[in-house]
């Protein structure tokens, strides 16, 4: 399917021509603009009235996006189809949220059931560890647990648990990602081995950054305490049991993947086992329940109405049609300090693809550019370019109402008085007749406020912003579900590092310069 060849498009293409020039101001003077843009959803109100186009241009997507089957392909995604045709895999992240227990199959089996152990024995585990009941080998129980994991295994977990600590129990959570050793040894001065507990979240239990900081530390568990230690103060969320157990583990304390899970839609999963040890597995469950709620918005609710194809729908709408390339995601709460990064793997890489789900050479921009910081810092940084600059950059402004244990109510009003203030100077402009004093304006923005962030709301947004992912993917006919783009030079390090003791590999002339560069006395 080549969806810009479609007469829907067509018709898209030449309606834009009619109002490119309109300025956003403009659409308030249709009478339904603002109520057609905005929406309420679970304590979560969503803002698209900002944006360069109006109601009719939403019509002529609605049909873009029937024409292509995108409701079909919503339905294929929830039903367990393989969709993820280059690596012959269902998509089914949603199954973990599911509240009920209506069959999910794949491959001939119901994979509801496995789910639900899985509930079970993360459950138990975490209210161990909370409780005080699970002993380290010194018979102490555990005050800290690290993360050790990358991208998807890090990224999401990290996330929820700085934006939920308004639910943090007394754990100590840290994440050990980069396999810079700076990170390592901070942590090392920072925690009690007798006291600590390590969780490697690695699908293959081979992921190079992972395992390597993983045996740093257990060769320091096994000088001071002996191979004992390690079934005391390790457990591994991972598939590969046989190698989990010869580093030590327990098979009761190894948790499951699957291959229908990608790891950056991976935090629903016992991948996310960081959250339930921070925030309690009651909470961890109100987290999946909101997603749920989202996910059953965006499998039923007409498009007209609909959160994440909305969204989605921008996204092809300034990418394809405006040429802005890049989005911009501004929280405004320290909380979501870590959705940027969040975003951008989940968007970026997922989206970042060159061939179309018939695997032939794309003829089509893909796959915006996700960034962002936390206001009013980005206020101070980089909105000069946003007011001013010559790039468009279209803005997500995030925050929430109400602040439940800050005793500053004050700044919290000064903080939401200025995300409101900028999205509006972002599309009113301000003309001045001395040019470096000129705002253009005109600069579009959504707005999501929720209520309160409490498990629940989070999870609502964080299926939301999948969803918008899975939708702009479709959209453009590519597969949002693998990640190749990654594996070169994965593949390449291996015999780098290699060189790094002794030049033997066949490289390109910049290269070798490098490595003799490093390796130089």
């Amino acid at each position: 399917m080549k969806p810009f060849e479609t007469n829907s498009w067509k018709k898209i293409k030449t309606y834009f021509k009619t109002i490119k020039n309109n300025r956003i101001l403009t659409n308030f003077e249709q009478p339904e603009h603002l109520k057609t843009f905005t929406f309420d959803f679970n304590g979560i109100y969503f803002d698209f009235s900002k944006h360069r186009w109006d109601i009719e241009m939403l019509k002529y997507f609605v049909g873009f996006a029937e024409e292509i089957q995108t409701r079909q392909a919503i339905e294929a995604m929830f039903t367990g189809q393989i969709i993820n045709k280059t690596e012959q895999r269902a998509v089914l992240h949603t199954a973990l949220r599911q509240s009920d227990d209506k069959p999910v199959v794949v491959n001939g089996e119901n994979i509801i059931p496995e789910i639900r152990k899985a509930e079970e024995q993360l459950k138990s585990f975490t209210q161990k560890v909370i409780s005080g009941q699970w002993k380290g080998l010194t018979g102490k129980s555990i005050t800290d647990v690290v993360n050790i994991g990358i991208g998807g295994s890090d990224l999401g977990p990290k996330m929820v648990v700085k934006a939920l600590s308004d639910y943090r129990n007394h754990l100590n959570i840290h994440f050990l990602s980069n396999i810079d050793p700076f990170e390592l040894d901070q942590l090392l001065n920072e925690i009690n081995l007798e006291t600590t507990l390590f969780v490697i979240v690695s699908k293959s239990f081979s992921t190079q950054e992972t395992l390597t900081n993983a045996r740093n530390v257990q060769k320091i568990y096994i000088k001071q305490f002996g191979k004992k230690a390690i079934a005391k103060h390790f457990v591994t969320v991972s598939t590969q049991l046989d190698k989990a157990h010869a580093f030590g583990i327990e098979p009761e304390n190894i948790f499951p993947m699957w291959d229908w899970v990608g790891g950056r839609y991976s935090l629903w999963s016992p991948a996310g086992i960081a959250i339930p040890l921070a925030i309690g597995y009651d909470n961890f469950q109100k987290l999946k329940s909101g997603a749920y709620d989202m996910d059953k918005h965006f499998r039923s609710e007409a498009f007209y109405q609909n959160l994440p194809v909305i969204a989605a729908f921008l996204t092809v709408l300034y990418n394809n049609l405006y040429d802005f390339e890049t989005e911009a995601y501004i929280p405004y709460t320290d909380k979501l300090q870590y959705l940027p990064d969040f975003l951008q793997q989940l968007i970026m890489e997922s989206n970042g693809k060159s061939t179309t789900l018939s695997n032939e050479r794309i003829a089509w921009q893909t796959g915006n550019i996700v960034w962002g910081n936390i206001g009013t810092n980005a206020q101070h940084s980089f909105f000069q370019l946003l007011h001013q600059g010559t790039k468009i950059v279209p803005v997500n402004f995030i925050a929430e109402k109400h602040n439940r244990n800050t005793k500053f109510e004050n700044n919290h009003k000064i903080l939401l008085a200025n995300m409101v203030a900028q999205a509006e100077a972002l599309m009113i402009g301000d003309t001045n007749d001395v040019p470096y004093k000129n705002f253009e304006g005109d600069r579009p923005s959504t707005t999501i406020l929720l209520d309160e962030i409490t498990p629940e709301s989070l999870g609502s947004l964080l299926a939301y912003y999948e969803h918008k992912t899975f939708t702009e993917a479709w959209l453009w006919q590519i597969n949002a579900f693998d990640q190749f783009g990654v594996e070169l030079g994965k593949r390449l390090v291996n015999r780098i590092i290699e060189d790094l003791n002794k030049l033997t590999h066949p490289h390109d002339v910049s290269t070798k310069a490098l490595i003799k560069q490093i390796i130089a006395k």
